[in-house]
């Protein structure tokens, strides 16, 4: 029989295995990912940005909604058909060419993205808000701009984040259950509303999946190769109601497991957006390089003396009078973006350009009239800030709110039928911590030589040595 060794009857050599040293990190890094949702400050700034930044441009562009994206557009229902149906895109408005439904539609994207900025149950509201900015791009794809291209992207990231951890209703409410006691296992509150969205949503799957002309469909024309948007919403929806069972009648193993998972996907989406903003910075900064107003410092002069992008002539024009500010703008625009992307591992110098960028934007959004690609950039630019200037602002913010909000009054009165308010007893002083006071030896009759009465009881403690420690000499 076989014994496992070799013929010359040792053992074989041992396996190779990571020195400590990395074995440890590797557990660290895995125990990092999956106990925590990284970056929950972060993630929510992002979240209250682009949430705001799509609600403001829908509410501004509202008078001229139909114009854009509706019936009345010069890029009408049948051409963006033809276009969707070549390039696959997702849009809702392609279902129907109905007034009623695109009213629908838009008023959705706005109360969704609403409701994603205040952080009202988060992950329902991230998909309809994803599902809003999809069908109105794709809708007219020829009037975005690059603040567009951001926000249809980080729209689809968000789906896949913890995103309302922290600065949102939802953590208000589970900050106020907690607040109430601890909940027995396996009888969380219950969420009526939420399990009202989960059906309703069920429900307008089912239809647009039966009634309309293009149906979800489960391998083709989706996000990725062979996935198609019908598994995409079909799988989030049975994810949630699965949570929801989970959490509600298996709150041991299982709900570790979620959340680990969760806590993963959470962590690798985040991950995804921070390359995302380092790729945009490169690709524009190299960009920018090659070209040659960019080379001889120039290319801001141009776009500053067009009336489309000049909201302020005067300021404008004040602007680009000096040519070496000009050229020392030009020149610093693409020395920050080519130089960002290397910078992210160092804090101090990654702090300082990331300012420098926050009020490049700025800039453009006051110089150019470009408010919403600003503010979209801003908003991605958010995922890299430290966390301790985010809870620095967090408690600006709460102060000047605490300001605002009336004050209730000290004193409160009761009523005569509940009799007089119960009076709290008195405080009593705590004595003094003084060292007890030793008393003076009695004095003794005189007694005869050579005798000695017995010293008497001690009537009081031994005092202990100043010059020994606490626990003796």
């Amino acid at each position: 029989m076989g014994t496992g060794l070799p013929r010359s009857g040792h053992p074989g050599p041992a396996p190779a295995r990571l020195p400590r040293r990395a074995e440890t990190a590797v557990t660290r890094g895995y125990l990092r990912v999956t106990t925590a949702a990284l970056g929950p400050y972060q993630t929510a700034v992002v979240r209250i940005g682009f949430a705001f930044t799509w609600m403001f441009f829908l509410l501004r562009e509202w008078p001229h909604r139909r114009e854009l994206y509706g019936p009345d557009s010069p890029f009408s229902f049948d051409m963006a058909r033809t276009l969707t149906d070549g390039n696959h895109s997702f849009s809702v408005l392609m279902w129907s060419d109905s007034v009623v439904w695109f009213e629908a539609v838009y008023a959705l994207a706005i109360v969704s993205s609403a409701a994603l900025m205040l952080g009202w149950h988060t992950r329902t509201m991230s998909v309809l808000f994803m599902i809003g900015v999809l069908s109105l791009q794709n809708r007219s794809i020829f009037l975005g701009d690059g603040g567009d291209n951001v926000i249809h992207l980080m729209a689809t990231y968000l789906v896949l984040t913890r995103c309302g951890q922290v600065w949102s209703l939802d953590a208000r409410r589970a900050a106020a259950e907690a607040r109430n006691g601890p909940v027995p296992p396996g009888h969380p509150p219950r969420d009526r509303v939420g399990v009202a969205l989960w059906a309703a949503a069920g429900a307008g799957l089912v239809a647009a999946q039966s009634l309309t002309e293009d149906r979800l469909r489960l391998t083709a024309d989706g996000p990725a190769p062979g996935l198609g948007w019908g598994t995409v919403l079909w799988g989030l929806w049975l994810i949630q109601g699965v949570w929801w069972l989970v959490r509600r009648h298996a709150p041991g193993e299982p709900r570790t497991v979620l959340d680990a998972l969760a806590n993963l996907v959470h962590n690798g989406a985040l991950l995804v957006i921070m390359a995302e903003v380092c790729l945009i910075y490169a690709t524009a900064g190299w960009y920018k390089v090659q070209g040659s107003r960019w080379q001889d410092g120039t290319a801001l002069y141009y776009p500053l003396n067009l009336d489309y992008f000049s909201p302020w002539p005067g300021l404008a024009d004040a602007l680009v009078s000096s040519g070496t500010l000009v050229m020392v703008l030009t020149y610093g625009t693409v020395i920050v973006q080519v130089a960002f992307p290397f910078t992210v591992f160092n804090r101090r110098i990654k702090n300082v350009l990331l300012a420098v960028m926050v009020m490049e934007h700025i800039g453009i959004a006051v110089l150019m009239g470009l408010p919403f690609f600003s503010l979209a950039m801003i908003a991605a630019d958010a995922v890299f800030l430290p966390t301790v200037f985010l809870l620095w602002l967090g408690g600006r913010m709460r102060r000047v709110t605490d300001r605002l909000r009336p004050r209730t009054p000290a004193a409160t009165t009761v009523p005569a039928a509940m009799g007089p308010a119960p009076v709290p007893p008195a405080r009593v002083p705590a004595p003094p911590r003084t060292a007890p006071r030793v008393p003076a030896r009695p004095a003794t009759p005189p007694y005869a030589a050579g005798t000695r009465p017995a010293d008497p009881e001690p009537t009081h403690p031994r005092l202990p040595d100043p010059r020994a420690g606490a626990d003796g000499p």
